[in-house]
């Protein structure tokens, strides 16, 4: 079947060239041109002189202009005088035998002269006005600037979204809490014969990349009806009164057409809490917030109209926007667990060719704490991976790499890192697996590699947890600590100083101590008490003290016991099991990347006698590079 390729639209401007072209050429055509030849100026005096000489060759008489040739000096020459008053020119032009003439004025066309004079400059106009008001609006952020009072809402049907709740996995409780608005706009008589009313909006919450516009598409795509989507940002503009304006058009826009789903993503470019800081409290934002609440208590829900929205930030919203009657139910978008990464990895599988014996509940272990969109670029990665190994199908291989891809970044094969540092980095590594092996409540590990990632680490220790878990009790925390600073232990242990690898080792153990200190209760300390907020749960849950400057320096203090009693116990760990920390760096030295299988059989045989490294050897990598521990 052949394809039809459409040329693409040529700009506007060249149109334009276009006509001033035409323009041209009429003016060349129609309008006498003035001879390019020299025109010298001359009294009427001397042009009765010149005559009178025999010098005057022929004359040229136009309104009240003479244009005469005579030659002076040997040289033709024109020249050019006014007109007088003068009766006897002509006989005397005549008695002299000069060749005369007068021209009559042409009028041009009335049709051309009405085309010139009105019609040609008023397409000008109007082309050069839409010229500028296209530039302008593009200059002022989009189509939109100039549609004063239009909203920008992207309106969808149920063919063009094509999604249903098939194609959302992960999230059971929000699409069961999502099911009975799609049942409702399916079959309201059933809820209005008992008096129940549909919930007027529904606010979905959760972190970047769990689904919370698929899920609002899903429940168009169910109930089957129209889905106007449109972002918070797009309400606000630089001229005031226009986001509110736009809320207006936007929801009379989804009465027309009800039953319908609208929704807003990002809400809180709009909804932000009110705080009166403006002159008069009344900002456009704010304006934009009102409207948004009066239409939302005014518009009548029986006639099907759902509001959806979705953000990232709910503690930012304003508590108007909250009550009962607005959004009246707030619906979690979690990061999936163990049973809804699986189902999620294997709903982007089902376009992409994979191989029979994938391990998909293996993938899902290894990924946990990724969102839905994470785990979409995982699969995608793999298969990328596989057309570059040249492979037909996705295998189990590329998913692996796919993850560390993923979470690590992508290998650096070009990377020149010299043998003392490969050995220190290989010892690093070992380090945090060997303590992980020998400590109780902690996760096996996976994989040990020492080729550096784009991330900039040097290599890094994976361990995956054989179930999923919700809980962590205060002994595997610390045993958690106590493996992040099992690498800086085995630094000082073999080469008897340290290096800057531990850098993120040293941060996400510190992180975890002040956690334990002061929003976990495992301080022998302080005991049951909060020290800490979390702000913005859903964007990274950054902690701010909630306590005096006094008892921040405390838990410092209790901070650094913690990190140094867990330093303490890895270096004891590696010092009881040094021959096995020789013989498996030199194994991993040797081979770059080893699995846990290879790790643990090493680790349980009997030790082989390993020459210990000669006591001159050390590296000191001259840049920071980060750990990456899974």
């Amino acid at each position: 079947m052949k394809t039809e390729i459409t040329p693409p639209k040529k700009p506007f401007i060249f149109y334009y060239l276009i006509v001033l072209l035409v323009i041209l050429l009429i003016n060349f055509l129609l309008i006498p041109q003035i001879s390019q030849q020299q025109i010298t100026q001359a009294s009427y005096s001397d042009f009765l002189n010149m005559i009178s000489s025999g010098a005057v060759k022929q004359v040229q008489i136009e309104n009240n202009l003479i244009t005469f040739s005579a030659e002076v000096g040997g040289q033709a020459r024109i020249f050019q005088t006014g007109m007088m008053d003068d009766p006897n020119l002509i006989a005397l032009l005549y008695n002299s035998g000069i060749e005369f003439t007068r021209v009559i004025p042409q009028e041009a066309s009335p049709f051309i002269s009405f085309l010139l004079s009105w019609i040609l400059p008023l397409v000008l106009a109007v082309a050069i006005g839409q010229l500028l008001m296209r530039q302008f609006t593009k200059n002022m952020g989009g189509a939109g600037a100039m549609s004063f009072g239009k909203s920008n809402a992207k309106v969808y049907v149920a063919a063009q979204t094509g999604k249903t709740f098939a194609d959302v996995a992960g999230e059971d409780e929000a699409k069961a809490a999502l099911k009975e608005i799609v049942d409702f706009l399916h079959e309201p008589e059933k809820y209005k014969q008992i008096g129940a009313k549909l919930p007027k909006g529904a606010l979905l919450v959760g972190t970047p990349g769990t689904g919370k516009t698929l899920l609002a598409q899903a429940v168009a795509g169910e109930a089957n009806v129209p889905f106007f989507s449109i972002s918070g940002s797009e309400f606000v503009e630089m001229f005031v009164g226009m986001g509110a304006a736009r809320v207006r058009d936007l929801f009379k826009q989804a009465q027309e057409k009800a039953p319908c789903i609208v929704f807003i993503d990002e809400i809180d470019a709009i909804g932000k809490k009110r705080d009166g800081t403006m002159i008069g409290g009344n900002d456009e934002r704010e304006q934009t917030l009102n409207q948004l609440l009066t239409e939302m208590d005014g518009f009548d829900s029986s006639k099907g109209v759902v509001i959806l929205a979705a953000t990232n930030r709910p503690e930012s919203l304003d508590q108007a926007l909250l009550r009962p009657g607005r959004f009246d139910r707030r619906v979690p978008v979690e990061l999936p667990d163990l049973a809804g990464r699986e189902a999620i990895l294997r709903v982007h599988a089902k376009d992409v060719r994979t191989s029979e014996n994938i391990d998909y509940r293996a993938i899902a272990l290894a990924t946990s704490g990724t969102s839905g969109a994470e785990l979409a670029n995982i699969i995608n990665e793999g298969a990328l991976l596989a057309v570059k190994e040249g492979r037909a199908k996705v295998e189990q291989r590329d998913l692996e790499e796919a993850i560390e891809t993923v979470l690590a970044g992508y290998q650096r094969k070009n990377a020149v890192i010299s043998p003392e540092e490969k050995k220190v980095v290989s010892y690093h590594e070992i380090g945090h697996a060997l303590v992980a092996a020998r400590q109780s409540h902690s996760a096996p590990v996976h994989k040990i590699t020492i080729i550096p990632r784009t991330s900039g680490a040097l290599g890094y220790t994976m361990q995956v947890d054989e179930n999923e878990h919700y809980l962590m009790s205060r002994d595997e925390i610390l045993n958690k600590i106590a493996t992040l600073t099992a690498g800086r232990a085995a630094e000082e242990l073999i080469f008897g100083q340290v290096t800057s690898g531990a850098a993120n080792d040293i941060e996400q153990a510190t992180k975890l101590a002040r956690t334990m200190v002061t929003r976990l209760g495992m301080s022998d300390e302080f005991g049951m008490i909060a020290l800490s907020t979390v702000n913005n749960m859903y964007l990274g849950g950054d902690t701010s003290l909630a306590c005096s400057e006094q008892t921040s320096t405390r838990i410092d203090n209790e901070v650094m016991l913690i990190i140094k009693n867990a330093h303490e116990k890895a270096l004891s760990i590696l010092k009881n099991d040094q021959a096995k920390l020789h013989e498996l760096a030199s194994y991993l030295l040797e081979k770059e990347t080893i699995t846990g299988e290879e790790f643990m059989d090493i680790l349980q045989k009997e030790s082989t006698a390993l020459p210990e490294p000669e006591e001159e050897t050390s590296a000191t990598p001259s840049d920071t590079v980060d750990e990456v521990n899974i």
